[in-house]
């Protein structure tokens, strides 16, 4: 059997290779490009799909992951020869969810006979570190248990399988909180272990003999620590992978989305819990580093966060001098962008930066200029409708690049139209990427990206950075265009749309405001 880890990269991979594909196709006439995605339990070798099944997955470990048609009950059944091609693959993706979730409980298991439960661990941790890392995992793993006890009922309640998503939606309602608990405490188990292995030489040569054992195949504390959350999250994608492939207006499609709709609302409270966390503690950073000039304005607030910060060329005179050509046309100034204001400062010795201006970020204007040449390239013009003398204030500002300028740009004024319109305007078509290597967020305005994510893209800079909005959360950031390849099939481009949507149909009025929502 695999592990989670090794079942989850595998048919991301896999996901990947059939999008290029279908991307190459010139005339994708007469095909679902949706219903063509390899599902994770495609992911074993056609050899082991000829070995009996065991369909007890739970106390059968090592059980092969196989297609649902693949199981001899249903080839022996002779109902391949009867139901229609669609619902084939519709019994694929439920079934899918089934043996994934055999598999990452697999993993979860492993993670707590082996790691939590060494004794040598034991000795060496404090009751109060391994509180913070392994924090409510045991909760965690007994709703997996309880959870695939239920799906594998109704797997073996008929070979046909009549659905899963009721299953999930009870089970997301009446247990699915132990996981916001579990991923809320992600910053400070990640901290907790970084000092563990820095302080604690004992501890890190325990875990690197643990890491080693063949048990592992060759994979790391950490990845076995982050499965909850990568669980729920693909917990929903598959999910919608279902809905995708059940006929429209059907109890199962009304099922689906009632279940896609809670995930969706546990996966943003997960997400909440990790960002409040490290938010509050960065608040209480930059409020002891910033001095008023002007009227001290009050930074920290439950309801406040940092979208981004950094320094920037302040162009000195009136905005209308482009004959000079020396460096002292500018000086530095410091800029900290919240969610609902702006701070501009200049840094001072010690770490300090001095408040000269600010302004809610609701009353903010950008305007870019163009064709100006060498010395005014990458720069623009910031507008405070109304400052801190409560007066209008403009300022031009250079950035470092084109791909930084545009960043501030979208980031003070996130309103603003940006070069391709995003796919919740209800374009026919709009460019659109899928992600080919995994990104991990740098600084506030970026998105972190898992392989697989199909993005449209919404601005992109020459220098090699692309403002998203990935399809299946409608997130939006930057990202490294080198992290995906272009997805140039106009059709393909069309079905990711035409998914999307219906995913989201649950919700009209939601969906209407889509086309303003900024993951800022």
């Amino acid at each position: 059997g695999l592990l989670y880890q090794e079942y989850r990269d595998k048919s991301t991979r896999e996901e990947i290779e059939t999008r290029r594909l279908q991307d190459s196709q010139t005339d994708p006439e007469g095909t679902s490009p949706s219903e063509e995605t390899p599902s994770e339990a495609e992911s074993t070798s056609t050899s082991e799909n000829k070995a009996p099944p065991q369909i007890n997955l739970l106390r059968n470990s090592n059980s092969r992951f196989n297609l649902w048609q693949d199981l001899p009950e249903v080839q022996n059944s002779g109902v391949l020869s009867i139901l229609q091609p669609d619902e084939i693959k519709l019994q694929e993706a439920m079934f899918e969810l089934v043996t994934s979730e055999a598999s990452y409980y697999k993993s979860l298991n492993l993670l707590v006979s082996h790691f939590m439960e060494n004794e040598r661990l034991k000795k060496i941790l404090h009751q109060s570190e391994a509180h913070i890392l392994f924090s409510n995992v045991l909760d965690v793993m007994a709703v997996s248990e309880r959870f695939l006890l239920d799906l594998e009922q109704r797997v073996e309640e008929n070979i046909v399988i009549s659905d899963v998503c009721d299953i999930v939606y009870q089970h997301t309602v009446n247990h699915f909180s132990v996981y916001i608990t579990y991923v809320s405490n992600q910053t400070y188990q990640e901290r907790t272990y970084k000092q563990l292995l820095q302080d604690k030489p004992a501890f890190r040569e325990v875990i690197s003999q643990l890491e080693l054992d063949p048990k592992c195949k060759g994979l790391s504390f950490s990845s076995f620590l982050i499965l909850p959350f990568q669980r729920i999250t693909r917990l929903k994608l598959l999910v919608q992978n279902i809905l995708k492939k059940v006929e429209e207006k059907s109890d199962r499609e009304s099922t689906a989305l009632d279940a896609h709709k809670e995930l969706e609302t546990v996966v943003k409270a997960c997400n909440e819990g990790v960002r409040k966390m490290s938010r509050t503690e960065q608040m209480i950073s930059i409020q002891k580093k910033l001095e008023f000039k002007i009227k001290s304005v009050p930074i920290i607030s439950h309801s406040r966060w940092l979208l981004k910060q950094g320094e920037l060329q302040q162009m000195n005179g009136p905005k209308t001098s482009r004959t000079l050509r020396t460096k002292k046309l500018f000086r530095e100034i410091y800029l900290f962008l919240f969610n609902d204001l702006l701070v501009i400062c200049r840094q001072i010795p010690g770490d300090k930066y001095q408040v000269f201006d600010s302004a809610p970020r609701g009353l903010l204007r950008v305007e870019e200029l163009e064709d100006q040449g060498q010395s005014l390239a990458n720069v623009f013009i910031l507008r405070l409708l109304e400052n801190a003398d409560d007066r209008e204030a403009s300022y031009m500002l250079k950035a470092s690049s084109q791909s930084e300028m545009k960043r501030w740009m979208i980031s003070l004024a996130p309103n603003r139209r940006t070069k391709f319109v995003s796919f919740t305007s209800r374009l026919v078509d709009c460019p659109q990427i899928q992600c080919v290597h995994p990104y991990v967020a740098q600084q506030p305005d970026e998105l972190s990206l898992e392989l697989a994510d199909v993005l449209n893209i919404l601005d992109k800079t020459d220098d090699g950075w692309i403002f998203g909005e990935r399809l299946h959360d409608q997130e939006r950031g930057w990202f490294p265009s080198s992290m995906g390849e272009e997805i140039l099939n106009p059709k393909i481009r069309a079905q990711n749309l035409k998914e999307c949507f219906r995913v989201h149909k649950s919700d009209d009025s939601q969906r209407r405001k889509l086309g303003s929502r900024n993951r800022q």
